[in-house]
């Protein structure tokens, strides 16, 4: 049994209610999903392995049946820490919130892609999803679990950063993650929907900005500690702690996923960050290579981008 405690991931399955425009999630993963018997299983065995916490994820978890059942369950095993990532689009329904809650739930995530309605509507690919999202948030907020909203950075949801902020802000939410978009199995081909970081770090800036003034904790997830410059004590690598994963498909280590940054390029040899950051992820170097940390340490960069971006109007 290991002494560093950890969190267990669990992918309860890849079907979700909304169809994003950049979801990695292809049609023949949503088909895929984990049994309860086989999450319950995994839950006794990291609890052996000192794991502390959980959180229940998917696709979309709010839509299995067995979620209250698996959220009361981890309670009784003794995990401190029970997390529900979701879009929050059943939760602003009758008491859906007020029960997730009671079930144990201890900390919730919600994912606001866009803070514009409209915007929004169209990258889910479902109309008045926003009114439902935004009706979930204000029930979790009002039902007094700690919340925190990810936010997705994709070509054309960046430049709204800062104002999504003080959207959030006024509506009581106080912490946000920041997702880089990812090029990875249902969205590998969606070149266009990923945006240089040299273009989107002077945007994170202003959002830092926004952030202390308002007393809101924000995170990024994927953008190397060397581009965020005097930002980068906002860099939130989720891949350092003790996490481990478990999906429909296999079980492994946070560090190992395709979605975690796992590449340092040869520029970041002597970085003064080179203990802490993991680098870039694959899928971005293969399109933009290495040239913007290169030129961030001084250097000639040496990986070239292996893939090209859409030219537009071709």
């Amino acid at each position: 049994m290991s002494s560093t405690p950890g969190l267990l991931d669990v992918i309860l399955g890849y079907d979700c209610n909304l169809g994003c425009d950049y979801c990695t999630i292809t049609p023949a993963m949503r088909r895929r999903s984990l049994a309860s018997a086989q999450v319950l299983a995994a839950m006794r065995q990291a609890r052996h392995d000192g794991f502390e916490e959980v959180a229940f994820t998917g696709g979309e978890p709010t839509i299995r049946g067995d979620l209250l059942g698996l959220l009361d369950a981890a309670r009784s095993l003794g995990f401190v820490g029970r997390k529900v990532q979701t879009n929050g689009l059943m939760l602003g329904q009758g008491d859906n919130a007020a029960r997730l809650v009671a079930a144990g739930a201890t900390l919730v995530h919600i994912s606001v892609h866009t803070h514009e309605a409209e915007a929004y509507d169209a990258l889910v690919r479902s109309a008045g999803a926003h009114a439902r999202m935004v009706a979930g948030l204000d029930a979790v907020l009002a039902a007094g679990v700690p919340l925190v909203v990810d936010v997705i950075l994709k070509e054309d949801t960046y430049r709204k950063l800062p104002a999504a902020l003080v959207w959030l802000h006024a509506r009581g939410v106080r912490a946000v993650d920041l997702w880089y978009v990812s090029l990875t199995d249902g969205n590998a081909d969606n070149i266009a929907s990923l945006p240089r970081m040299r273009d989107v770090v002077p945007v994170m800036a202003s959002a830092f900005a926004v952030a202390r003034t308002q007393a809101m904790t924000l995170r990024s997830l994927h953008v190397p500690r060397c581009l965020l410059g005097p930002d980068h004590g906002h860099a939130f690598d989720p891949g350092a702690a003790r996490v481990r994963v478990l999906t429909p498909d296999a079980c492994f280590d946070l560090r190992d996923s395709r979605l975690a940054g796992q590449l340092q390029v040869p520029a970041c040899r002597g970085c003064e960050f080179e203990a802490l950051c993991p680098g870039l992820r694959p899928d971005y170097l293969e399109v933009f290579g290495d040239d913007e940390v290169a030129t961030a340490r001084g250097q000639v960069p040496s990986m070239p981008a292996r893939r090209t971006l859409p030219v537009l109007g071709a």
